[in-house]
């Protein structure tokens, strides 16, 4: 089979002239194909009816005066979101990603954006504007803008569409942040600060119109958007999506939708992987066939070593190589992607003494010493952009092995918050106090350099100040979940409150829900297994106790489903903790 025509890079300034060329050069090649459920019923669609489909609802927002404004994308996952984005470019409007508000929970978020983009049409679908008008609560969304179902738009309406002229600055969509950190703020991502982003994925993963990728990553958030959808179409091979509720309830449907066809490019955040290793069993294992799978795109949280070991081994029987682990460190504030690993070899990892962590330095340690801690590399740094570690209180740039603030510089960095030049102005617009050298943004994210590699400790405001040391939350939530078999993975979160006597830990854990309070991890109680809580907080106190030299202050053990996270999965923990110190959720047991 000949390999098919693609555009050349240096030639497409924005994506509407590249679907454009795609639909008049490869109209039946197959853009999107989208799987349902367990049954795995798909929908597909070529770039000549994706070209079509956004033609038609690039007219609609014409016809409306959407050009240069902000329109709300509220589809649940599937091939009329990936329509109404194209929709949105065509008309030279700005996309803004979101997920439709089922509960009143998602509603605030949802309220905040309305507010903050002052957006006049909302494009959503038939299927999500009827699960939201069965709700009384979510009224007050449905009058505050008009809205376009795209679905039942005439595909004639294409026919009206005027071609916009798209400037490389122009906004292509705002990424609001998960909401984690409070106030969801959108990030102004532009044509260039796109195409450049996506170039830089083009030559760091190697994939060509030959391949084809799979994700069930939410294409609200910037990985599910850009190297789930966008990536594939830039690069002109096609893209198979499914919901993230269909891999969150099946995990091993992720895989076995990528062994059947064959996927050579994937990406997930850091959980997943983990999940993938509990709830697949050997038997699921060993009808997979992953030996097609070249990325495995790995970000969106702190990535540990010993996850993507106990995966690579795991999956080694079906095909899974050590070549195909791909971490990615990056963000919403750099478009996406901002330092890699290389394609095509194993992750390399260091170990540092964690002690010396704790007081900010990053000195390197024996994997077998006592206190040694492993840090997976990010070697692979486009030279288009500027990385420093600077001292986020006095501005002034770290030497080597000295950890600071991560703070970045280059065209994927992007233009800023919507109609928030207070907050641009801190993050976007930093400077040096030694060089005056600037500007660049600070990512929030702690970080070292060692002989030119980026290293990830954590987050500034995550960070933890316990009796004059610092401790990573993440590192207190990887020993609470290791301390007893009926935590679950990936629902524990750390934090400090101020009391009379300084910091102090908190340390909230969800259990299983297949245990429930008793006297005995054996005896069962119907399909629970009976749980003495006293033994859980002993376990997890002793073990905070001996990694961290810690004492909990409070600990609570919660009923499954209260540690909040964002919808792509990453832990909400000031949230969370907002929640437990306004006594909203649910206990199953705390002293």
């Amino acid at each position: 089979m000949s390999t098919p025509q693609i555009v050349q890079r240096a030639d497409t300034s924005n994506l509407v002239d590249l679907l454009r060329y795609r639909a008049q050069h490869q109209p039946e090649r197959l853009a999107y194909a989208f799987l349902y459920g367990a049954s795995m019923e798909e929908s597909r669609i070529t770039y000549a009816e994706l070209d079509r489909r956004a033609r038609a609802i690039g007219s609609v927002l014409q016809s409306k005066g959407a050009a240069g404004s902000p329109v709300l994308l509220l589809h649940s996952p599937g091939l009329d979101y990936v329509a109404a984005f194209f929709g949105c470019l065509y008309a030279r409007a700005i996309a803004v990603p979101a997920y439709p508000p089922r509960s009143p929970r998602l509603l605030p978020r949802i309220q905040a954006i309305i507010t903050d983009t002052q957006a006049k049409v909302i494009l959503t679908s038939t299927e999500s504007i009827t699960g939201i008008q069965r709700n009384p609560l979510l009224q007050p969304v449905l009058t505050q803008s008009e809205w376009v179902t795209t679905d039942t738009l005439d595909n004639r309406l294409a026919d009206l569409w005027q071609e916009p002229v798209l400037q490389a600055e122009d906004l292509a969509f705002l990424q609001y942040t998960s909401g984690s950190t409070g106030t969801p703020k959108g990030v102004m991502v532009a044509h260039s600060n796109l195409l450049h982003n996506l170039a830089m994925i083009s030559r760091h993963c190697g994939q060509t119109p030959e391949s084809n990728s799979f994700s069930w990553l939410p294409p609200y958030h910037d990985l599910g958007l850009i190297c789930g959808i966008l990536y594939p179409f830039y690069e002109g091979f096609p893209a198979t999506l499914m919901s993230s509720v269909t891999f969150l309830q099946r995990p091993f449907l992720w895989l076995q939708a990528m062994s059947v066809r064959k996927s050579t490019l994937s990406m997930a955040p850091h959980f997943a992987y983990d999940i993938c290793c509990r709830k697949i069993t050997p038997a699921q294992r060993d009808t997979l066939d992953l030996s097609h799978w070249e990325v495995a795109a790995n970000g969106g949280e702190p990535i540990r070593a010993e996850t993507l070991r106990r995966f690579e081994e795991f999956f080694k029987p079906c095909g899974y190589r050590p070549t195909v682990h791909f971490p990615g460190y990056g963000m919403a504030e750099t478009t996406l992607i901002l330092a890699t690993d290389y394609w095509r070899r194993p992750f390399v990892s260091a170990f540092f003494h964690d002690s010396e962590i704790q007081q900010g330095q990053a000195i390197e340690a024996s994997p077998h010493e006592q206190d040694a801690k492993e840090f997976v590399s990010y070697p692979r740094i486009t030279s288009e952009h500027l990385i420093l570690i600077v001292d986020p209180e006095t501005r002034l740039t770290c030497p080597p092995g000295k950890i600071g603030e991560i703070w970045a510089t280059g065209p994927s960095v992007a233009q800023g918050y919507w109609h928030n030049s207070e907050e641009t102005e801190k993050t976007f617009h930093a400077y040096t106090a030694d060089t005056g050298q600037g500007p660049f943004l600070r990512t929030g994210d702690l970080g070292f350099l060692k002989d030119g590699v980026l290293f990830v400790a954590g987050r500034i405001k995550d960070l933890l100040i316990i009796r004059g040391s610092n401790h990573y939350p993440q590192d207190i939530e990887v020993t609470v979940e290791g301390s007893h078999f009926a935590i679950r993975p990936g629902c524990s979160v750390a934090f400090s409150v101020d009391t009379d006597e300084g910091e102090q830990l908190v340390v909230l854990a969800e259990i299983d829900p297949h245990y429930q309070a008793g006297t005995t991890g054996t005896e069962k109680a119907g399909r629970y297994k009976l749980l003495d809580p006293q033994e859980v907080v002993k376990a997890v106190r002793a073990a905070i106790s001996e990694e961290h030299d810690l004492q909990i202050y409070r600990l609570g053990l919660l009923k499954a489903g209260n540690v909040l996270k964002t919808s792509s999965g990453k832990l909400q923990r000031r949230a969370t903790r907002a929640e437990f110190l306004a006594e909203r959720l649910e206990i199953w047991h705390e002293e």
